[in-house]
């Protein structure tokens, strides 16, 4: 009898699952535009013991902004702004930064920038921003939290005036760190839309891919069909089985109460179906989201010599770069394929994971709900084992 290449991969889900590593999984692998393997395995809800289906609905938070990134390409290809333009033309907030002086202790410890920020710059996370997440006991860290910028009240214009008020981490353009820069792109689709970010989401790629369950406020139907959110009981070892629940999370009332932040970086609520609508619109085989020549520009590293992905703790893995919006892996490091070249991905900060390689005309989605998830191992595991599943 024979076994299927896929099984592996299924087997070391269900491994995550039964483990207490992840509450449950459901995953997409494509060979083009045509989906080969999909499969579901563990809870939707461990405490209610409801199992995890393929129409359930995810956080995806960091996942948004592959849609942000394709509404602003979409607005280049209509010549209504350019990469290189400086944001300060429709953010006037943005126009004059001040930056940090290097060894500050200070935030009036600043010098004018050298450059202005351009769209890509914001692109690919050298605008010289920070997040507020990721570098705790930073100057900048507990300025964010002081300037609430991440409060979801605020709305994107609102969000981006009190962003302005701070200055940068860097020179724009010469260093990178990942960052609130998505979300100032939100607000730049709305400036140039005149439509709000959720609207433009609407009309120009959630109603032409045909993705009815994305959206930043659900229905009734549809929060009935979000999965729980749960984290590792030890965030420190994201090797020690065990999941905690955790309501509330992102706030309180998230995906069901309207006016609060549309976040171009992390606000959107997604299913399965709806990321593999997305990738098969980012893969040559039929019509595109975007043109043949922009998808090739997405695919390629826009960062300065010198400079490469890296989030505090983590090991540097220098050939993982940036283009448009997502991560490029150059050159596989010791965790990624070693076929994986040219692999463009990203993911969310409740475990969501997506990866399409032009060269090889592949792409992997999958879906859980483990908050802080993608530091640990079933990540690479996922795509190691995708990639040998898929023939490469």
């Amino acid at each position: 009898m024979s076994t299927s290449p896929f099984q592996p991969l299924h087997a070391a889900l269900e491994a995550q699952v039964s483990g207490g590593f992840l509450p449950g999984v459901s995953t997409a692998l494509l060979r083009g535009r045509e989906v080969v393997d999909r499969f579901v395995c563990g809870l939707a809800d461990i405490e209610a013991g409801t199992p995890l289906r393929m129409d359930h609905l995810f956080r995806v938070f960091s996942n948004t902004k592959l849609v942000t990134s394709c509404a602003v390409l979409l607005l280049v290809e209509q010549g209504r702004l350019g990469l290189d333009d400086p944001i300060g033309r429709w953010l006037p907030e943005l126009a004059r930064p001040q930056v940090l002086r290097p060894g500050a202790t200070r935030l009036d410890d600043v010098e004018p920038a050298r450059r202005p920020i351009t769209v890509r710059h914001l692109m690919t996370h050298t605008a010289g921003l920070s997040y507020g997440l990721f570098d705790p006991g930073t100057l900048l860290f507990g300025a964010y939290k002081q300037a609430r910028v991440l409060d979801p009240a605020l709305s994107n214009a609102e969000f981006v005036q009190r962003l302005a008020t701070l200055p940068l981490a860097f020179q724009p353009g010469e260093q990178w760190e990942y960052s609130l820069a998505t979300d100032v792109l939100g607000r730049l689709v709305e400036v140039i839309s005149g439509d709000s970010l959720g609207q433009f989401f609407a009309r120009h790629i959630f109603g032409p891919l045909g993705m009815a369950d994305t959206a930043f406020v659900l229905s009734d139907q549809q929060f009935g069909r979000l999965a729980a959110l749960y984290a590792g009981v030890d965030r420190s070892d994201p090797t020690r089985p065990g999941l905690k629940r955790m309501d509330g999370v992102p706030y309180p009332g998230a995906y069901r109460t309207s006016g609060m932040r549309e976040a171009g970086g992390g606000g959107l609520v997604s299913s399965l179906d709806d990321m593999v609508r997305l990738l098969q619109a980012l893969m040559p085989g039929g019509p595109t989201l975007l043109k043949a020549e922009t998808l090739a520009d997405m695919a390629r590293n826009h960062l300065p010599p010198g400079l490469h992905v890296r989030f505090p703790g983590l090991p540097a893995n220098p050939g993982r770069v940036f283009g448009l919006g997502s991560s490029v892996l150059a050159q596989p490091g010791p965790g990624d394929p070693p076929t994986a070249a040219g692999d463009v991905n990203w993911g969310g900060m409740a475990g969501t994971i997506w990866w399409f390689n032009p060269r090889l005309d592949i792409a992997g989605v999958l879906m859980t709900q483990r908050y802080m998830g993608t530091d640990g191992p079933y990540a690479a595991e996922f795509k190691r084992l995708a990639y040998q599943a898929l023939g490469h």
